[in-house]
């Protein structure tokens, strides 16, 4: 098992960073806000690259998709 710290850009989460063990390249999360206003649902894919490792970039998603991805 390979832990790895993972950083959001973008959106709510830009800047937390989360562990995961085993990141899975193209996972997506969906983030929902709830505070004091209308629900925001967010989404981030997750990916790689040499230069800056783990990160999960917020994306543009319809629920449907988000959805399918999930199941």
């Amino acid at each position: 098992m390979t832990e790895v710290s993972v950083r959001f850009f973008g959106g709510p989460l830009d800047g937390r960073v989360q562990v995961l063990d085993d990141p899975v390249c193209g996972t997506v999360v969906r983030h929902v806000h709830l505070h004091e206003g209308p629900k925001i649902e967010t989404h981030y894919l997750l990916g790689y690259s040499d230069e800056t490792g783990w990160e999960y970039r917020m994306c543009e998603m319809r629920t449907q998709e988000v959805d399918e991805l999930l199941e």
